[in-house]
């Protein structure tokens, strides 16, 4: 309970205080932790890398879990080819969950979404799988890396505000 002031009278306010995620971009971190939990595939979009990760939890025992950027879709239809092309020995999902990440990479992991996404994959258990999420992670921080840079050098794709003097 949190006591705001209304001028000359005090009154008793219950204010519901969201993370800071939760303030700045209205992320549901919740609601991003249940999809993980729950999705057998999921991609997650990001604003300033293209690629998307694709997080695909099925497994068998030929096949283990998969994590890997792919290329953006430009449409569910073409989503779903793909994920038959690279996942040839399971049916197609009911349906691909997704959300988008406005944040920086290395807040993936400061918010345990990271985290979550590992332990959703049986990383802790498997050796090779904690390989392949740790190897994802590095390449979308090099990714973003890469974006951060051309922006700053004003690089295709990018406009400066500001133009050195000759």
């Amino acid at each position: 309970m949190a006591q705001r002031s209304t001028g000359p009278l005090q009154r008793r306010t219950r204010l519901h205080l969201k993370s800071p995620m939760e303030n700045d971009f209205g992320l549901d971190l919740q609601e991003i932790m249940k999809v993980i939990d729950t999705a057998e595939v999921l991609v997650v979009r990001f604003v300033i890398i293209e690629r998307r990760l694709l997080v695909d939890a099925r497994h068998n025992t030929d096949e283990g879990p998969l994590i890997q950027l792919v290329p953006r879709a430009s449409s569910i239809e073409e989503r779903f080819r793909h994920l038959k092309e690279v996942r040839p020995r399971f049916p197609l999902p009911e349906r691909i969950m997704s959300f988008m990440w406005p944040r920086h990479i290395a807040l993936l992991e400061a918010s345990g979404v990271w985290q979550r996404i590992v332990d959703r994959l049986g990383a802790p258990a498997n050796a090779s799988v904690a390989e392949e999420c740790a190897a994802a992670y590095r390449e979308l921080l090099a990714e973003e890396r890469a974006q951060v840079m051309a922006a700053i050098r004003g690089d295709s794709g990018y406009q400066s505000l500001w133009e050195r003097r000759a």
